[in-house]
Parts: C-alpha cells; structure tokens; sequence
C-alpha cells in the first residue's frame, strides 16, 4: 500500500513531511516554532526555521584551475595565450590520437558489452600497463611481483596510494619534491599522510637541484616514502640525468625509503616511452620494492576516460597478493569498480604490435613538437630580450611544462595587459601554445620581466 503523505503547512518557512505520523506537537518558543516528534523514521524531512542544517558549512577553497578557465573563457581578446591548460593542444585545438580513433572503431565493430569490470580493472588493461612500465620481459612481471589494479587516472592513482600508505604503514611519511605538482599535497593531506619536501629546483640557476636533492632526501626519516617524478618533471620540466638516477637509488637504498614514482608523462619527455621509464626500471633492477603511479591522460590523450593504474613491485608474488587484496579492499567502499572503455582503449592499442607502433609514433611526433615549441620560444626571447639573460633553461626541460620564474605581480601583468593566462607558482603548459604565438608570448615574458617588480 503506498504511504500516505501527510503535509502540515507550519509557516511560509517551516514544512514537515512524515510518513504515517504517530505523534507530532508543535509549541512556541522565543519566537521560533519548535518541533517535537516520536518515531521519525528515515524518510523524515525537516526543513529548520529560519535557517539551514548545513548552515555551518563553510565554502571550500577555489580551484585555481577552473577560475582561470573561466576568466579566459570569458575573455574577448583574439590574441589571448592559455598557458595553464592541463592537456595536449594541436595549433589550440583539441587532439585525438589517430591510434586511439582506430582503437574505438575496433571497439565498435566488435559490439563489446558495457558490463561492470572486477574491482581491480579490466584484466588485459592491467596486463599490459604492467609491461609497457617494466618492459615484458622484466623479472618482476614474469615472476608475479607487481600488485597492479585499474585507477581513476593519475589521481585516483595517487589517492590509492595514499590511502594504502595511510592503511598499512601507520607512522609513515612522504617526502615530495619543491615544487611538486600541486594536487600532490592535497592527495596526501586527504590521506592523512605526513610529508615533508626536499629540493628539487634552484630557481636562481633554472636547474635540478641535485646536491640539495640528496641532503634532503638523506636527512629524511629511515622508511621514508619519496615521491619521485618519472619523467618530465612537473612544474619545472627538469629531470635527473641516468647517472643522477643511480645516486639516487643510493641513498634511497641506505636509508631504507620506499621509492614512489609518479609517472604522468611517459613518452613526453624524450619521445621514447621505453627511455622514459628508465628511472622506474633502474630501481627495480636494483631490487627495490616501490609503488609507481600512471596515467594515460597525457601520452594517450584519454583525459576524460580516467583510465590509470598504481602499480606496487613487492619482494614475492605471495605479498603481491596481500597488496592486491589491499588495494581492492580499498577501491571497493570508493567506486567499486572502474571506467571500462578508457581500459579497452589502452589494452587495444598496447596489446596489438600494429597499433602500438603507430602510437610510438605519435607519442614522438609529440614530443617532436613540444620540443620545436620550447626552440621558437628560446629564440623568441633571446632574439628580444637585449639584457643578457640566460633564456637557454626553456630548451633544456623536458615535456610540456616550463617554470619560467615569474612573479605574483608580473603574473598578473601577463594577464591584465597580454591576455596571457597562467597559475600563480609561474607555470607554463606548453601544450595550450602555437608556433605562431611563441613571438606574442616573448614579448609579454620580456615586458613582465623587465618592467614590473
């Protein structure tokens, strides 16, 4: 029998709804009409007097990200630049892998199903993202060492990790690097996972910080997990060099710390996926067991499918399996179960040889251009700028981004006068730039540079 609706019209301000009422009394105090009620049950609904019961909700904070898209949305200027935007652009446009559309339509034709996946992810998409990070033939795949589970991006990824930190090693603390990508510190705190930085980058020199990278990573606490970038290091674009990699390794090995890659870029940095992993495939091979976070964002421009992984290398297959269990332990109160067709794309176009050239291909042709980018730029200023400065650090990153060291003020000229966007740590996305506006772009840095303090 359907339940009878029982509305009383209180005050303009003040309803309640209850199911079959038993018992409901309204009085009178200081002005204020007080409810009393027996046996509420679950489909109650009580609007308060006057007022809200989120009325202590605070405002979270804005997102930097999102504002400044708004603003250059809003913007009716035909010679604004975006320089924070998050994803690949071809002359500003939007990109879609030709490897990724003839993955779909692959998809399409064989009329695959849009079942739910297992807690873990779709098992040939685990497979191979496994593979194509620690090369095939890799020891610690052959001998069912890597604890992989489909994520939710780079993200989802570092939030998993984060939380199995949290989990199963109580007292730890991280160490990120200064700067970091500024989500890591959110994904962190959220987990409630201490950290601390070490030194990453000099920005009076525009370069690694190596000397300063390994005291702190040295002074900090036995068992420490680091979070290190696998390539093309974000913000700053500069990464350790192979011999820098092994020092490292080092002293991550004396200290006993638990290495933690986060690998967004692979493939940007030089235009080698197996070159950019180089980092990662050192530390195993040093027996090191260590988490590593990926994301196919980026390389495969599959920003909106989510599609991503945490990998964690363990000293056996039996802890393999404790940490999967873990890590499903953890995915299943979240979301369950993970995106579908983002996975079938990757599994596709890294599973089939055919396919998987023609990416290695474009993921080339890619940094090929982002490459060609940071050389226009270089001249640009160096042909403009007549004060002696050492612009040469832009063509010495690697991948899409360039910390350029600009200012809160100069930043702010760069948008009120030049219509050029950026975020307020100095920032640049070379994946939102031209060739045609490298020149337009040269004069803004110049201007800022030079003429605001």
């Amino acid at each position: 029998m359907a339940s009878e609706m029982v509305p009383l019209a209180l005050s303009p301000s003040t309803i309640v709804i209850r199911e079959h009422p038993k018992s409901i009394r309204v009085g009178k105090r200081t002005g204020s009409l007080l409810f009393k009620a027996k046996a509420f049950g679950p489909n109650s609904t009580v609007v308060a007097p006057n007022g809200s019961r989120f009325e202590g909700v605070t405002s979270g904070p804005p997102d930097p990200y999102y504002e400044l898209l708004e603003a250059f949305e809003a913007d009716t200027s035909d010679t604004k630049v975006n320089l924070w935007v998050r994803a690949y652009r071809v002359e500003l446009q939007p990109f879609v892998l030709n490897v990724v559309k003839k993955a779909e339509k692959l998809m399409l034709e064989k009329g695959e199903d849009k079942e739910y996946l297992p807690m873990d992810g779709l098992a040939e998409f685990n497979k191979v993202t496994a593979e194509l990070l620690f090369g095939a033939n890799n020891p610690v795949i052959q001998e069912g060492r890597v604890a992989t589970v489909q994520a939710l991006s780079g993200t989802g990824a570092l939030h998993l990790a984060a939380a199995f930190i949290h989990g199963n090693f109580p007292n730890a603390k991280a160490l990120i690097s200064s700067p970091t990508w500024s989500n890591h510190k959110t994904i962190f705190d959220d987990a409630k996972v201490p950290y601390s930085e070490y030194r990453h980058y000099d920005p009076i020199s525009k370069q690694l910080d190596f000397d300063g990278m390994i005291a702190d990573i040295k002074a900090a606490p036995h068992g420490s997990f680091v979070l290190l970038h696998g390539c093309a290091h974000n913000p700053t674009g500069m990464d350790p060099t192979p011999d820098q990699w092994g020092k490292i390794a080092d002293i991550i090995q004396e200290k006993n710390h638990i290495p933690f890659f986060d690998v967004a870029y692979q493939g940007f940095a030089s235009g080698n996926l197996d070159a950019d992993a180089y980092a990662v495939r050192l530390f195993v091979e040093r027996g090191l067991e260590l988490l590593v976070a990926q994301s196919y964002g980026k390389n495969l421009g599959l920003y909106g499918e989510r599609i991503g992984a945490i990998n964690i290398v363990c000293s056996s297959s039996e802890t393999a399996v404790r940490v999967k269990s873990q890590l499903k332990w953890l995915i299943r109160p979240e979301y369950s179960n993970p995106p579908l067709h983002g996975a079938r794309i990757v599994a596709n176009v890294v599973g089939d040889p055919a396919l998987f050239n023609e990416w290695k291909q474009e993921v080339e042709l890619i940094s090929r251009r982002l490459k060609s980018l940071r050389q226009r730029l270089f001249e640009s200023l160096s042909c403009k700028d007549r004060s002696g400065r050492d612009w040469s650090f832009i063509v010495k990153e690697n991948g899409i981004f360039s910390l350029i060291g600009l200012n809160k003020a100069q930043i702010d000229n760069m948008r009120n006068k030049w219509h050029v966007y950026m975020i307020k740590d100095g920032r640049m996305s070379l994946g939102g730039l031209s060739l045609s506006q490298c020149e337009y772009l040269a004069d803004a840095i110049r201007d800022s540079f030079h003429n605001v303090s």
